[in-house]
């Protein structure tokens, strides 16, 4: 691995973490001191973590964690809708024995989260939950989509997470449904359970966000 990719990968993980807040200055020479490398591979991550519509870079300014505005969310949710309610119609009744059952496992782990009151497994499960389901059709595209928005998200989901556990059931019963109507192969019901999870997931970022 490149140190511009290593550096990328530790910055991209604060950022998702929540240890780098938005509205954060960075400054090169403090990110590579931390990450025991020279300022240039921390430089070409920087432009990187730009691209993807982490941090803003200015010339007033400087380096700045940015935040992720309401109508973001709603426009990254609203393709989720679209890829995902697609998705589990066609799966409904075609999922193989090995992905039904890491999809069974997976909710297993879920409810552990849950009960143990694990916020950072718990926003990983869900992730690896959907990205899964995405894996499951095939469709590489698709795949690749879903992993960026979820990566735009996940700041979001971890703060309304941290401040409003309860969320974490409803999360978890959704899911449950979701893969019951999946293994009953009734498509139309997944594409419904799949609309209400996020949807319901959207209505918590406005409910609950500052």
């Amino acid at each position: 691995m490149s140190l511009k990719h290593r550096a990328y990968a530790a910055l991209k993980d604060r950022l998702l973490s929540g240890a780098l807040t938005p509205g954060t200055l960075l400054s090169e020479r403090r990110l590579a001191q931390s990450l025991k490398m020279s300022k240039t591979p921390v430089h070409g991550a920087l432009e990187r973590l730009e691209a993807e519509g982490f941090v803003t870079v200015t010339a007033q300014q400087g380096i700045i964690v940015r935040a992720v505005s309401p109508e973001e969310i709603a426009d990254h949710f609203e393709i989720r809708e679209a890829i995902e309610t697609f998705v589990v119609a066609r799966l409904a009744g075609k999922l193989t024995s090995e992905q039904a059952g890491l999809l069974k496992q997976n909710l297993a782990e879920h409810r552990r989260a849950v009960r143990q009151g694990d916020i950072a497994e718990h926003i990983r499960i869900d992730s690896e939950f959907h990205l899964h389901l995405c894996d499951c059709h095939g469709n590489k595209e698709i795949t690749r989509a879903m992993g960026q928005i979820r990566d735009k998200i996940h700041r979001v989901m971890h703060h309304i997470s941290t401040r409003f556990p309860t969320r974490m059931n409803g999360a978890l019963s959704e899911h449950e449904a979701i893969v019951a109507a999946l293994l009953a192969g009734d498509g139309p019901a997944a594409a419904d359970r799949m609309t209400s999870h996020l949807r319901n997931g959207l209505q918590s970022v406005y409910d609950r966000a500052p």
